[in-house]
């Protein structure tokens, strides 16, 4: 017998980590979290992030305002550290390596803004082929190719939902 999928997810659910700087979010950084954060939720997509401030405290609430499932992974061992609009709060107590769970867990990344950890992130998501959508934050050079690496950009937070959904996501019948 096969467990069955959390309430407001499915098999076919996508999955879309949202990440970026903690407390040192910007105020702009913050206002296109939480509007990716509705968007994602309103189009039925479990939201997964750090469980952390800033950006993905951001990201929950704009997805939890409007009953969308929230995951975070916590870096931490104190599911108390978690922001208050997480739907479930893991502890992984593995510290910035859980980055990389974040990261695996996800179908496809957008990340707001630019912070090392975020780097990490865009970094993994690339070199585990996920899609990614950058708003703002790092512009990165491929050393090996001698050019700017080819992330997927967005400048509103509707595009960047679009295009992180665009191979997984049917707009009119929904998740594939």
């Amino acid at each position: 017998m096969s467990a069955s999928p959390p309430p407001g997810a499915s098999r076919r659910t996508a999955y879309v980590a949202v990440v970026g700087p903690g407390e040192e979010a910007t105020d702009e950084e913050i206002d296109i979290a939480k509007q990716v954060g509705s968007l994602l939720a309103e189009r039925g997509v479990v939201l997964v992030c750090g469980g952390l401030g800033g950006v993905m405290a951001a990201a929950c609430q704009g997805a939890s305002e409007v009953g969308g499932l929230t995951i975070g992974l916590l870096p931490g061992r104190d599911r108390g550290a978690a922001n208050p609009y997480l739907s479930v709060a893991l502890p992984t107590g593995i510290g910035e390596l859980r980055n990389g769970l974040v990261v695996r867990v996800s179908d496809a990344v957008i990340a707001i803004g630019g912070s090392w950890g975020t780097l990490s992130e865009i970094a993994l998501a690339r070199r585990t082929r996920k899609r990614t959508v950058v708003i703002g934050g790092w512009t990165i050079e491929d050393p090996a190719h001698m050019r700017v690496a080819d992330l997927d950009r967005a400048s509103s937070a509707g595009e960047a939902v679009a295009a992180a959904l665009s191979d997984r996501y049917d707009v009119e019948r929904g998740p594939k």
